[in-house]
């Protein structure tokens, strides 16, 4: 599984890389061709804690274009603005947000039509080898020691979200600190019973 190495320089600004796979390898392969975008726009979406805010920071810092991060939540009228000025610049525009432009309720029509009209991208579920990554790239971020071992165990068992790895690997690492014990199989088990409830014994 690759990975993208962001160019962010501010302390403790999360994760310093972005985990590629099946999930997410067509919006970075659209962000690296941003000047096809049909009005020089996109708009992208994605389930929480997916990576947006990343791939948003790594468009702006790679020198692709300008990203508005959070776009469902700003007023629609600088929305408007920043879409315009995409528009007499010609620099790309990267809008995200988290549902379908048509889910915002948009007032102003004018805003609403172009956005429905730019190029819709969307980040999707990830595969086994993308959570194991993300595994590794969440215990890193941390200082956890979770080897190879770790993401064997956990991958069958975690919810097969972004979100969901980046619970269970809090949960490890805090049940860890609490109980003074390295992130063993013993903390992974209760780390998956606190979020999912009992697991099922399975057979070897």
């Amino acid at each position: 599984m690759s990975q993208i190495a962001l160019p962010l320089h501010a302390a403790g600004a999360g994760p310093s890389r972005i985990v590629v796979g099946p999930a997410n390898l067509a919006v970075l392969e659209a962000c690296a061709a941003a000047d096809a975008w049909p009005f020089r726009t996109a708009v992208l979406l994605g389930p929480p804690r997916s990576g947006k805010s990343l791939i948003a920071r790594w468009f702006e810092e790679s020198g692709a274009g300008e990203a508005v991060d959070d776009a469902d939540r700003i007023d629609e009228t600088a929305l408007f603005h920043r879409w315009n000025r995409a528009q007499e610049s010609g620099r790309p525009l990267l809008v995200v947000g988290s549902m379908a432009p048509g889910g915002w309720h948009i007032a102003l029509p004018d805003l609403a039509s172009r956005l429905g009209a730019a190029l819709q991208l969307e980040i999707g579920a990830p595969d086994d080898a993308m959570l194991a990554d993300l595994v590794a790239v969440h215990a890193e971020q941390r200082g956890l020691p979770l080897g190879p071992d770790a993401a064997a165990y956990l991958v069958p068992r975690i919810e097969r979200t972004h979100m969901g790895v980046e619970r269970v690997v809090s949960a490890i690492d805090r049940l860890s600190l609490e109980r003074k014990q390295a992130p063993g199989p013993a903390i992974w088990r209760a780390a998956l019973e606190e979020i999912l409830g009992p697991q099922e014994p399975r057979l070897l």
